[in-house]
Parts: C-alpha cells; sequence; structure tokens
C-alpha cells in the first residue's frame, strides 16, 4: 500500500506543479508571478534631477534635421516636438570635424561633412550649423518650453587635425611615437579618429574643463557620451562630482558592459543594445521568449538605480542596419511601442514621428523628408501614457516589469507592470503578439478576474485564465487598471 501512495506522489505532484504553472499547450490553468524580479539595488554617489523619473527623450542630428542644417532652422520644430509631448533633446555633435582622414564616400556627389564624432576642436561651433549666439538662443528655447536638452560629446578620441592633436601630441595614445587609431569594442580599426592617452593627466583636467565649459557657458542640462565603454571609470567619478558643483545633469553612456559602476558613479542611462538586437532577432523569426530572457539578465547585472535607454532606430542603426521598415517591417509600430512599456527610457530618433523611410547618410550632406506618414498621434498616445502611469517611469522611479506567461509564449510576449506607493495606483497589463501571423493566448493570472480597460480604445476587458485571448499579427494590447 505504502509503495501506491509514493507512486501516486510521484505522478501528481509534477502534474499539479504544471496546472499550477499553466505554461502547457494547450493550456491549463494558472497564476501568474507576483515575484519582483528586482536585482541588489546600485546605491549612486549622485543626485538625479527630478525631471529624469519619466522622461522620453529625442535625437536631433542638425546637420540632417533641415535643409539648411542650421541650430536656427531647428528651433522652428521645437513647439512640434514639445507637443509630441517629448522631455529630453539630444544634439548629435555640434563640433567642427577634422578635414585630415576624413570618411567619405567617393561616389557620393553630395557635400562631405565626414564622421560628426571626429572631432577637430572641443571648445568650438562647427560653422555650418551657426555661432555662439545661434546656439544660445536654441538652448534657451528648448528651456523656455519646458524641454531639456543634452550634448553629445567624444571623450574617447578626436580626429586627427586640431588643437589638441597639433599642439599636445603627448595626449594620444602613441607607439613607437606613432599616435594610433582607434580600436573599437568589437576589434575593429577607426582611421579617421586618433586614441586618446587616458592615463595622461594634463589631458585628463582638459578633458574635464572642456565639459564644464558647455555646461557654464551654454546652460546644456547633460551629456550624451560617445564609446563611453573605453573611458574608466574613475574619470565619470571626477566629472559627475565637477558637473554636479554647476548644475543637475542627466548622463547617457553609449556603454553597455559596464553599466553597475558607471550608474554608481555617473551615469542614469545607458544604451539598450542588447534589447534592440533581440527585437530584430525576433522580428526575424526568433521566439519572444528570448526578449524577457534577456531583461531578466540585465536586470541582474545593472541593479535597480539606471536604465536602459530603449530603441528601434538611432543614427547608427538608420545609416548602417536600416530604417525601421527595413529591420522590423509591419512589425514597427509593435516594437516602438513595446520600447515604451517594458523598463526603461524610450528615444525617438528625428523622423520617426514621419515614418523616416531613409537610411540618412553619416558622412555627407543628407536631409529628412518631413511629409511621410505622420505618427505623431501614435508617439504622442505612447508618451501620454509614459507620463501618466507611475508603473512606467525610470529605473527606480517606476515598477519592475512581471512576467504573465501564457500559452503561445514563442510569439506572445505578455506582462504586467504595477507600482502601488505614494499615492499612487499604476496597474499596466501588457499582451503584444511579436509575430507576422495570428495568434491567440490565455493568460496564466490564477483564479482571479480582472475588470482592465483597453488603453488606445478605452473599452473595458476582463481577463482570466480562462478567457483566449487573439491577436492579428503584431496586435498589440496595453491594458489599465
Amino acid at each position: 500500500m505504502i509503495y501506491l501512495f509514493i507512486l501516486a506522489l510521484i505522478i501528481l505532484i509534477p502534474l499539479f506543479f504544471f496546472m499550477y504553472k499553466g505554461i502547457s499547450v494547450p493550456p491549463k490553468k494558472g497564476v501568474e508571478s507576483d515575484k519582483l524580479t528586482r536585482p541588489t539595488s546600485v546605491i549612486p554617489q549622485y543626485n538625479s534631477p527630478d525631471w529624469v523619473r519619466d522622461a522620453v527623450i529625442y535625437q536631433i542630428n542638425t546637420r540632417v534635421f533641415t535643409h539648411e542644417g542650421t541650430f536656427q532652422a531647428v528651433e522652428s520644430h521645437l513647439q512640434r516636438i514639445k507637443n509630441l509631448g517629448v522631455d529630453v533633446l539630444w544634439l548629435m555633435p555640434i563640433f567642427p570635424i577634422s578635414e585630415k582622414n576624413r570618411k567619405t564616400e567617393p561616389e557620393n556627389t553630395r557635400e562631405a561633412f565626414g564622421s560628426p564624432y571626429a572631432a577637430s576642436d572641443f571648445l568650438k561651433i562647427h560653422p555650418a550649423f551657426g555661432d555662439e549666439n545661434d546656439l544660445h538662443y536654441l538652448v534657451k528655447s528648448i528651456h523656455n518650453l519646458g524641454m531639456k536638452v543634452v550634448l553629445d560629446f567624444v571623450p574617447n578620441h578626436t580626429g586627427w587635425d586640431g588643437d589638441w592633436i597639433e599642439n599636445h601630441p603627448n595626449w594620444f595614445l602613441q607607439k613607437d611615437g606613432v599616435i594610433q587609431p582607434v580600436t573599437s569594442d568589437q576589434g575593429e580599426i577607426w582611421a579617421d579618429i586618433a586614441q586618446l592617452d587616458l592615463t595622461n593627466n594634463e589631458m585628463r583636467e582638459a578633458w574635464m574643463k572642456v565639459h564644464e565649459y558647455w555646461l557654464r557657458e551654454f546652460d546644456f542640462d547633460g551629456f550624451r557620451e560617445d564609446c563611453a565603454w573605453g573611458i574608466p571609470t574613475g574619470y565619470w567619478k571626477e566629472l559627475r562630482e565637477r558637473l554636479d558643483k554647476i548644475k543637475p545633469v542627466f548622463m547617457l553612456a553609449e556603454d553597455e558592459v559596464h553599466g553597475r559602476e558607471q550608474f554608481e558613479v555617473c551615469f542614469e542611462s545607458n544604451y539598450g543594445w542588447g534589447t534592440h538586437h533581440f527585437m530584430k532577432k525576433i522580428a526575424e523569426g526568433a521566439p519572444a521568449t528570448t526578449l524577457y530572457t534577456h531583461t531578466e539578465d540585465i536586470k541582474k547585472r545593472l541593479g535597480t538605480h539606471g536604465w536602459q535607454m530603449n530603441f528601434t532606430q538611432n543614427h547608427d542603426e538608420n545609416t548602417w542596419n536600416g530604417t525601421e521598415s527595413e529591420l522590423f517591417g509591419d512589425g514597427a509600430d509593435c516594437f516602438t511601442a513595446l520600447t515604451f512599456v517594458i523598463e526603461g527610457m524610450p528615444l525617438i530618433y528625428n523622423g520617426q514621428e514621419v515614418s523616416l523611410n531613409k537610411r540618412l547618410n553619416f558622412f555627407h550632406d543628407d536631409e529628412i523628408d518631413w511629409s511621410g506618414v505622420s505618427r505623431v498621434d501614435f508617439f504622442k498616445k505612447l508618451i501620454d501614457l509614459k507620463h501618466n502611469e507611475r508603473a512606467l517611469w525610470n529605473g527606480e522611479y517606476g515598477a519592475p516589469l512581471e512576467k504573465i506567461e501564457n500559452s503561445s509564449e514563442e510569439f506572445i510576449y505578455s506582462f504586467r507592470r504595477r507600482y502601488y506607493k505614494d499615492g499612487f495606483h499604476s496597474n499596466v497589463v501588457c499582451i503584444f503578439n511579436l509575430s507576422n501571423k495570428p495568434a491567440h493566448t490565455i493568460l496564466a493570472i490564477g483564479n482571479r478576474k480582472e475588470l482592465l480597460s483597453d488603453y488606445f480604445t478605452n473599452q473595458e476587458i476582463t481577463i482570466d485564465s480562462k478567457k483566449t485571448i487573439y491577436l492579428d499579427a503584431y496586435e498589440y494590447k496595453i491594458l489599465l487598471g
């Protein structure tokens, strides 16, 4: 008899476990995980300004933003960008560009500028953009509209001509007396830029003072730091301490690997490169589960204070890998919406709001076509959602993403974010079909029923562990309750 009892336990316990988890196909009853997957917190050594908490950022490449390619021409777009709901503008490098070893495309007959990241002088403005008065007026106009603006700085290198390399060659990395080009984090040689010697204390002090100059003289609100992966953490610690003595700042790192130590000493945010690459793979047919696995790994590695910038487009992706339609096809809106509701800060790349369907040239004159199909209402709706739902705020100011298991996880990504503190009641349930074909699913939310409101249609919808949810290709639902 005892043997029959043990045999029954061996059979029934695993069966009960799978019914409880609700992940079998066809689906069985289950419960949603209430485990908040927050890792050990990073304790920052600085204070972040309040305006970063629910910020949405918008990237501007002055050279291609308008036909004129000037600061004055950018001003005519500011009210439109403000009306979207954008909080922070990221201004790509505004410095003069080196002529020596300048990168161009021989077959391109349009005016050659070279890479904006091959700067010749960190204390000057590219004359094609305007002068100091024009920049002062642009920054003031941005502030008058209640927005902030960060400057794209190039901390790891310069171009091959200009003040630093001509008058201070000892500030650069040398081998056998020869200044060395930059080697990227992927091992690629970038021949148009020269590597700074980050062990040189004179260069380090000049580097710090340049940052201070742009805050003091032009009232920028922080920096986006290019190739932040190449800079020692000690630089960032000293820089943040010096900048915070001038004004509160927001710092964005082009890095993903060194997030924990960078978040601790300097940066609120870094790049969600991995999230972007996983989204592209899913658009190509990879299972949706890979995204959740990645984002959970990121949280464990980076801690709770900082957050990643999520995107479907930026200047690198657009130029070198493709437009939104090239990378995501009919799923462009779906994946873009996802960047607004997963953990992190969403980025809008200039032109996305008019369905930019062009790879903007990086080295030559080019121009955004602003007559494309409008997505203004789409972005306004998403930004309003980000601002109004506390659960979706950035980093520790919002709520962690909790996976809701479902019966079609290869195609459907379902999760919840909820924040019930400080007088807020914010509960956001997201169900995304990340595939190019219709799918249906049942959510594993236990024995309870929830009455929610569809954010886009305002229709009430009840979800429970018995109801089948049908989604068209790349359809998504964002439910509030």
